[in-house]
């Protein structure tokens, strides 16, 4: 394991993928959960800092800070 920071710019991101997506009347399928956003926005920044975005785990040196296996 290897300690990573992230930008402010990337946790907004973070944050931001996971917020509640609306559902939209006239769309034919249910948009993604929360979740699913979730995960998506940690393996783009997984490619982007180059870690395995299934192994992160917090850190206690605030949000910007985790810890992940590199790539």
């Amino acid at each position: 394991m290897k300690e990573f920071e992230m930008s402010q710019g990337q946790l907004d991101e973070i944050m931001d993928a996971c917020r509640p997506v609306p559902m939209i009347a006239l769309q034919c399928r249910s948009p993604r959960s929360p979740q699913e956003n979730a995960n998506a926005a940690w393996k783009k920044l997984g490619q982007e800092l180059g870690f395995k975005h299934m192994t992160v785990r917090p850190s206690s040196k605030g949000p910007r800070f985790f810890s992940a296996e590199v790539a």
